[in-house]
């Protein structure tokens, strides 16, 4: 899912009958390069005449290479490499996280490698490519997994939602997605444990209470008091988050990123970029009506700054608080009339 351009390449290659004999799929982890590993080693063996439930298991072996990575490990693994297979066409080696394999067990492999039987096809996956010596890449055909979109992801939980009967409102989804980073494993993870909590219903109230995420309707309201001048809300809305249990360190680089998504809606060219559901653009959109440029890009810098001093202060509230006071200043200074 979210790798069309992959899949259309492997495809095409069975169907010409020019697949390379060693591939490698590297990228991001939980985008699905040991699962289009597991369908690839099936699909390379079947051509038509197949009986539905033939799986071709026989034909497929997996090694993980995080624990079986000494030499003897490869060493019977080329020994099986010579024996042809008894049903289909092909044996498929799949060797997942292929980076942590130690340099005298890569050397053995080279041979292997280079001249591989007819009858075998290697598949290599893993998330660290530059930790893989250059020998063993340039024998590999190389395909690089991206990290699927909050979009894909999203869609892909509405329809897991539909099949197990779940009522699931958009931005709740939204929220599971972004939370993943780009790994689809980790959004179904997610989403199975935020089920396991709110049952058949879920809200996004229950997903932020769920995740410990800091709901996008606190940095709405901070920034209309900042637009208002109002420090001590200001600061009192500040000791409400942190009563939480949430970061503060966590709250000024959302700030930072609610800045950002504010004036990427200023724009019809850039707000595509924004990667939110429907009824919180709509929101977004409005807000973007009442801040200047000005006050944004002095609030990036602002909050990026406090951001950067963080770690190393002192008083980290207060580094906070003298943020959010500096902020709320930022249009203070527009309203005074000069005298």
């Amino acid at each position: 899912m979210g790798q069309q351009a992959i899949t259309n390449t492997l495809e095409n290659a069975i169907e010409s009958n020019h697949l390379a004999q060693a591939l490698l799929f590297t990228g991001p982890r939980g985008v699905g390069k040991t699962t289009c590993a597991r369908i690839l080693a099936k699909k390379i063996n079947q051509d038509g005449t197949d009986q539905t439930d033939e799986d071709f298991a026989f034909n497929i072996f997996e090694l993980d290479a995080a624990s079986n990575n000494s030499v003897d490990d490869i060493r019977n693994l080329t020994d099986q490499v010579r024996i042809p297979p008894q049903v289909g066409k092909y044996k498929v080696y799949i060797i997942d996280e292929v980076h942590m394999l130690s340099s005298s067990a890569f050397n053995a492999f080279l041979k292997t490698l280079e001249e591989p039987p007819k009858h075998a096809i290697f598949i290599l996956a893993t998330t660290e490519k530059h930790k893989i010596i250059p020998t063993i890449l340039s024998r590999c055909q190389i395909f690089d997994f991206k990290r699927i979109t909050v979009k894909d992801i999203k869609e892909h939980l509405h329809d897991v939602a539909k099949q197990e009967g779940i009522e699931a409102e958009d931005d709740a989804l939204h929220v599971i997605a972004q939370k993943a980073d780009g790994a689809l494993r980790d959004a179904l993870s997610i989403f199975d444990r935020v089920v396991s909590f709110s049952g058949k219903n879920l809200t996004r109230k229950a997903v932020t209470e769920n995740l410990n995420v800091l709901d996008y309707t606190y940095y709405f309201a901070i920034t209309d008091l900042f637009l208002a001048n109002d420090i001590p809300k200001i600061l009192l809305a500040y000791d409400t988050i942190l009563s939480k249990g949430f970061d503060g360190h966590h709250f000024v680089m959302g700030l930072a990123s609610h800045f950002r998504d504010i004036m990427v809606c200023q724009n019809q060219v850039t707000i595509q970029l924004l990667e939110v559901g429907e009824q919180v653009k709509a929101m977004y959109f409005e807000q973007s009506q009442k801040c200047d440029r000005d006050f944004l890009l002095e609030g990036i810098e602002l909050a990026n700054n406090c951001d950067l001093k963080y770690k190393t202060s002192q008083n980290q509230r207060l580094l906070v608080e003298l943020c959010l006071m500096q902020l709320a200043s930022l249009t203070a200074k527009k309203k005074t009339p000069v005298a």
